[in-house]
């Protein structure tokens, strides 16, 4: 009998931070297993070892910010049989789609000595905005765990068992009070998706939004309960304007209480 051929992998980095490749490289007991059943055949953070395509799997970091980005995606697409995008930047555009509400030559101006030699697009976008995307992993940075179920998944050629429901179930799995309504905490938690644990609630903080809009967020109505609490306007257009800045619901929040001279 033949063996069996080792699905091949490559990693790939956009506009990021690295963190969530590096959550790959956490995985510490189980990465054996994972390189072991896998051929990881492009992982410029891992390894010096970078092959050519064609990819079974690609793993995404970083969303699109240049015109070689958008060139360079493309490319990753037409090489891979299934495209999955991890983290915040390449869901939903990153903490670098700031930039989408501004105009994008202030920065460059304020950051670089000379400004003339930047290419840079005016906006920071996921990478479902330039092709197609077989599954999204959301998180500032991925949960790991999470991770191991996507490529697990894939290996077995199952749907990826990924939990849609808010942060709010997360705290109830683990016994923590609901900071809102036992402190008058803000907390995003009710419309963010789950998969950090419930971390910031634990340990008294409100929720930050890491993962993003869980599904059929209902951000204002979350507002409303914020601005009974005390939260003022400014207060509530920084707090959608964070890692998932671009994700459409927090979009549209964030730009209910911006202030009038200032739609952005």
């Amino acid at each position: 009998m033949a063996e069996r051929t080792r699905p091949i992998v490559a990693v790939w980095k956009f506009a990021s931070c690295d963190g969530c490749q590096l959550s790959l490289l956490d995985c510490e007991d189980e990465l054996l297993a994972v390189a072991g059943a896998v051929d990881i055949a492009y992982f410029a953070e891992a390894s010096s070892t970078l092959r050519p395509g064609p990819y079974d799997v690609s793993l995404v970091e970083g969303s699109v910010t240049t015109e070689h980005d958008a060139e360079r995606i493309r490319m990753v697409r037409a090489a891979s049989k299934r495209l999955i995008t991890i983290g915040a930047c390449a869901t939903a555009g990153g903490i670098q789609s700031l930039r989408n509400f501004a105009d994008v030559k202030d920065y460059v101006a304020a950051v670089y000595a000379s400004p003339e030699y930047i290419r840079t697009l005016e906006t920071s976008t996921p990478i479902s905005a330039h092709v197609p995307v077989d599954f999204e992993l959301r998180g500032c940075p991925i949960n790991k765990h999470q991770l191991l179920e996507v490529i697990s998944a894939l290996l077995a050629g199952r749907k990826p068992q990924i939990p849609n429901e808010s942060v709010c179930v997360s705290c109830k799995q683990r016994g923590t009070s609901c900071v809102m309504v036992a402190h008058g905490t803000p907390c995003l938690g009710p419309v963010t998706h789950a998969g950090c644990g419930a971390i910031c609630p634990a340990y008294g903080r409100g929720c930050y939004g890491c993962y993003g809009p869980a599904e059929a967020a209902n951000t204002a109505s979350l507002a409303g309960a914020w601005t009974a609490l005390g939260a003022d306007r400014r207060t509530l257009h920084r707090a959608f304007r964070t890692f998932n800045a671009a994700a459409e619901p927090f979009r549209q929040e964030s730009e209910a209480h911006a202030e009038p001279h200032h739609p952005g």
